[in-house]
């Protein structure tokens, strides 16, 4: 049973760290380094460092940067593609730590597994808040931001101290993902085709206007 409890361990951490990074970054390695810093938990031998006072001034620093930086409409969104670059491979590169050194085999597979996690969450995430900025009033964004960040912080609580339940609710947010990101994609993509075809003074198809209603018979007298 103490050998199943390990395995479920490894796979909720790949699972969380990898997701959690897709959200925000900073918030999941502050909430590791305090964690291994107070004692509270025991982490990885990869994660030790996270525990050091530089990097959790650090990721502080920067947590407190995206903070403020999130819930600004527009800057919100800046914010997100410039860490594209930056979410996915830490979310990838602290997967492939949570196994520890068990081989190559299994760091390049939780690679992989946290990278997908960490894509799918920053895709959710960005996609998101690129429709929530079509809302003339800010709220929305601080709200949702405020969200994300609590979301974070009990995730990685939980793939600490809790792995079977963060085990169950990754798997749940992998189906999310699969299902969400491409009705993201396309109500995205239509609304830049809507954008661009205003700017270029061109009049919108009935299907940007307005959503497809399906053909229904003539009402009987």
């Amino acid at each position: 049973m103490e050998q199943y409890n390990e395995i479920v361990t490894l796979i909720a951490m790949t699972l969380g760290v990898g997701w959690a990074s897709g959200v925000n970054l900073y918030a999941a390695i502050l909430m590791l380094g305090l964690l291994g810093a107070s004692g509270s938990a025991q982490l990885p031998p990869d994660f030790q460092a996270l525990a050091h006072p530089l990097v959790i001034a650090a990721a502080g620093l920067m947590y407190c940067t995206e903070f403020f930086a999130d819930k600004v409409p527009g800057v919100d969104t800046a914010w997100d593609g410039l860490h594209s670059f930056i979410r996915i491979p830490a979310g990838a590169l602290l997967a492939a730590g949570a196994v520890g050194d068990v081989g190559a085999g299994p760091q390049i597979a939780a690679a992989m597994v946290g990278g997908g996690m960490a894509a799918g969450a920053h895709a959710m995430k960005s996609g998101t808040r690129l429709l929530a900025n079509g809302s003339p009033e800010p709220f929305s964004n601080v709200g949702l931001s405020l969200a994300e960040d609590g979301m974070v912080f009990a995730g990685i609580w939980a793939t600490v101290f809790h792995p079977w339940l963060m085990l169950g609710v990754s798997l749940v947010i992998a189906a999310l993902m699969i299902w969400l990101v491409p009705k993201l994609w396309r109500v995205i993509r239509r609304m830049f085709r809507a954008v661009s075809q205003r700017l270029r003074g061109q009049t919108l198809p009935a299907d940007i206007v307005a959503p497809k209603r399906r053909n229904l018979p003539p009402a009987q007298g």
